[in-house]
Parts: structure tokens; sequence; C-alpha cells
């Protein structure tokens, strides 16, 4: 961590700069400061939530003086309340928003690495009894889904609704008209391509739902069938591989939206529009939605980029289905893998009617997923 050597009020008090040892600053607006105060007043002790509102803040708020106590604390006194505030200089840096760093369209988180087949040598994988009784373990392999978007889980239960247990290690089922879980196995009038033996192209679950499952687990009870391998993709790659090919064409992607609906089954019509490579407005890459099954007809896309716009989903299909790009393998019964269904597409390859496949899936939250982690690694070990 980088350490302050001075703090100086600018722009009238309105805001605070501070110095660091190679001469950069990294500037706090006053207002900004108050509104996010740590003391007793301003956030509840207990649980961190904010005891004010903004229109308890005065609109004339300044700095009267800023004062850093070594390197390690900035002290604060606002007008007119007259209220005095220290921050920790770790708090500051952490939360610092000075920057100058251009940022393109479709940059990436810090915990996000991207990966393509080279990963079949290195599948993060956890055995389930070890992470239902060492929470370190655990934490490591929720920080890989977290970074890869998928992962596997060894030496689960053979019994129906295990994959419920996998869930609970880090957070709730998220029920939908498929129930709390439900079975992927041929069915004889499927009202889904997943319950037959057919190969399926790599896809996102569910894009017809808004919000979409952001988890999926996919749990094996029986795999003695010829084929049927397993294989993810990750989109967020393919999505990098697209811009560098063809910034336009990744721009069709995530200016325009698609559609998607589903009507598989008595009572139920779901539909959403969404782009299929999602920014967030300052650009990140936060989602895709890709699944050739249940893409309803697109009709947000001007006549005259019309054609672009299905050459830039040609190639993004393309892409994902690059075998350079797909980890595969063949789950055994315990075995199970979960994937951020916002970002890694799963596939299978066709399977033959002699043996069985029997696998379950549910959904789940990342927010739970994340929650867990959160508190794991906030706990330092000691969990």
């Amino acid at each position: 961590m980088r350490t302050f050597m001075s703090a100086e009020l600018i722009d009238g008090g309105t805001a605070v700069a501070l110095t660091h040892a190679d001469g950069t600053q990294t500037r706090f607006h006053a207002i900004w400061l108050r509104d996010n105060a740590l003391d007793a007043e301003t956030r509840a002790e207990a649980n961190g939530q904010r005891l004010i509102t903004l229109s308890d803040i005065p609109k004339t708020t300044r700095l009267a003086s800023a004062t850093l106590n070594g390197s390690d604390e900035l002290t604060l006194v606002f007008q007119p309340e007259g209220k005095t505030v220290s921050f920790a200089s770790a708090w500051l840096e952490a939360h610092a928003y000075d920057t100058s760093q251009p940022r393109q369209p479709g940059w990436l988180g810090a915990n996000i690495e991207t990966w393509d087949g080279t990963l079949n040598d290195a599948i993060p994988t956890v055995d389930f009894q070890t992470a239902k009784s060492d929470c370190t373990v655990l934490g490591d392999w929720l920080a890989a889904v977290r970074r890869y978007g998928f992962a596997k889980i060894t030496g689960g239960p053979i019994k129906s609704g295990a994959l419920l247990k996998v869930v609970e290690l880090f957070g709730y089922v998220r029920e939908t008209n498929y129930g709390k879980w439900f079975e992927v196995r041929t069915e004889v009038n499927p009202t889904n391509l997943a319950y037959t033996g057919l190969g399926l192209q790599a896809h996102t679950d569910n894009p017809y739902r808004d919000p979409v499952p952001t988890l999926q687990i996919l749990y094996c009870l029986e795999n003695s069938a010829s084929g049927g391998d397993s294989m993810v993709v990750d989109g967020f790659r393919a999505a990098e591989r697209l811009r560098a090919e063809s910034p336009e064409g990744f721009a069709m992607l995530w200016q325009h939206c698609a559609r998607f609906d589903y009507a598989g089954s008595a009572g139920v019509r779901l539909s959403a529009r969404r782009p299929m490579i999602e920014l967030a407005p300052d650009g990140e890459l936060i989602a895709i939605r890709f699944n050739n099954r249940s893409c309803a007809p697109i009709i947000d896309v001007p006549y005259d980029r019309m054609a672009d716009y299905y050459a830039a989903y040609r190639r993004f299909g393309e892409i994902i289905d690059d075998p350079e790009m797909q980890v595969s393998f063949k789950l055994q019964p315990g075995e199970s893998f979960i994937v951020d269904n916002t970002r890694v597409l799963h596939a299978r390859k066709g399977y033959s009617g002699a043996g069985s496949r029997w696998l379950q899936g549910c959904y789940a939250d990342k927010d739970g997923l994340l929650s867990t982690l959160g508190a794991i690694e906030q706990a330092q070990g000691g969990c």
C-alpha cells in the first residue's frame, strides 16, 4: 500500500489532495468524505449501515482542515457542522476513485481471469467433504469460482437431491418453474432439448429470465452412456477475442438487445430483452447471454445494421464453438460442476441410448456465494 506524505485543501475546501511519496496525488471531495464517514453518528457500528441520508448533510459542506497523523490516518474537520472525522489511510487508498486511467469497453474486474481450453490441465476442483469441513478450503474453491466462473466438486453423495448440499455450502437454491432442481436425462416428448440425447451447443441457461439465474450446478448420479461429455467455454474470453478481431462486431452485440423466449410448458411464458454481451454503464463486461435454442426474433437492430449484427452474431458463435476454447470432462457419479451463468457457457456432446446418463441441475445466485466468500476472506483464516 502506498503511504500519504501530505494533505492539502483544494478548490476552496470542497476537496482534499493527498500526496504520495512518489509525488502523485489522490483527491477526495468533501461531500464524498462526509457521506462516507465511519463515525458512530454516521454508521451503525454493528452492521456498518448508514444512519443518515444525503439530505442530512449540508449542501455547503466544506473542509476546514485536513491533518495527517503520521502516514496511517487522516483527520478532517467539516463545516458548517464543525464535525471531526478520521479515516485510516489504508481505507482511503482502498476506496480511491481519482484515476485518469482510460477504460475501454469490455474491461474486466480485478478478480476475473479469462481462460480457454488450456484450463483443462488445471480445472479448479475440491472434495465435497473437505469443503464442508474446512472453510479455508471452501474459501479457496469459491475464490476460484469468482475468478474463473467455473469449478468442479468431487466426492459428493450419490443420491437424488444431493446437489442441494452443494448449494448449501455457500448459498440458496433459486427455485424456478423447473422446481428446486430438474432432471437431465432422456425423456419422451421432452419440454426442453436438454432432456434428449442430442448434443447441445455451448450456451447460458435461462436467458429468457430477467434476472437470469446467476449460478448453475449440474450433478452426476449416473453416467455409463457412450459420450455425453460436459464442456464449458469462457464467454468473457470469447468476447475478448471478438473485440480484438472486430471492435465493430463487439459493439454490435453490446449496443443492441437480443430477445429470448420460452413457452415450453403449460402456464409458462418467459421473455427477456438483453444484449448478448452486456456492459455496465462504465464499460465493464458483466454478462453474456447466448442460447440459440431460446433466441427470439431480433427486432431491436435498425434495418441498416441488421446484416452487420448477424455477421457479429455468427462470428461470436464460431469463437464459442472453437475447440480450442473448450474445457471438457466426463462427470462420474458424485461429481458436479458449477458455472457462473452470466459468464460461462456449458454444453454437452451427444450420447447414445446404450447405458444411462442421469444428471440433476439447479440454480443459485452469486450474491450468496460472494457473501460467503467475503465473510471467509474477512475472517482471514479464523473462520
